[in-house]
């Protein structure tokens, strides 16, 4: 049975297994080096705060999913990046939408707006599952990254939380899981 739970400093290293093979083999990611365990907690505890989740079976990290600032300046504070990475063997099973319900869930009550996927391209099975969630297509940047010997194109994809947007937007929420230690 796959449980979904917040996702805590101490599952890092389980986090970091998960990502590996992104980062060294497929164009997915454009990071090209492995963050470490203590980089990735450092992620996880970034002020303000922001959702991430991992999905466990049987004691195991099996994916995780996360949402980070969509940019560094303050309007943008409504908005928000997400990710969903998967273990090998766990793919097309329902666990990506199972994240992506939930980490969606998580952000709306939070007080986000606005939801976007960065998706190297060709990915058809990433497209599928975005786009059942309600993601719809921006934009493409053409020839934006260099990975693996190849320039690859990403597409950018949308998700409205809201049906119109406030004219005065309440300021988002941080996520504070039961047990997360405070912010540094």
């Amino acid at each position: 049975m796959v449980t979904i739970r917040a996702a805590h400093p101490s599952d890092a290293a389980g986090i970091r297994a998960i990502y590996a093979p992104y980062v060294a083999g497929s164009p997915s990611t454009f990071e090209e080096e492995l963050p470490t365990p203590a980089d990735l907690q450092a992620r996880m505890l970034a002020s303000p705060r922001r959702p991430w989740l991992v999905a466990e079976a049987g004691g195991e990290i099996v994916g995780y999913a996360y949402a980070s600032a969509h940019r560094t300046r303050a309007s943008y504070r409504w908005s928000v990046d997400t990710s969903v990475y998967l273990a090998a063997g766990h793919h097309r099973r329902g666990l990506g939408r199972r994240l992506y319900d939930e980490l969606i869930a998580q952000v709306r009550t939070l007080g986000y707006l606005n939801l976007y996927a960065c998706i190297t391209l060709p990915n058809a099975a990433s497209v599928a599952l975005h786009t059942s969630v309600g993601f719809r297509p921006i934009g493409v940047f053409t020839d934006v990254g260099y990975k693996l010997g190849a320039w690859h194109d990403v597409g950018w994809f949308g998700l409205t939380l809201v049906d119109e947007h406030p004219a005065e937007p309440a300021e988002p929420r941080p996520w504070l899981p039961e047990g997360m230690p405070a912010a540094p």
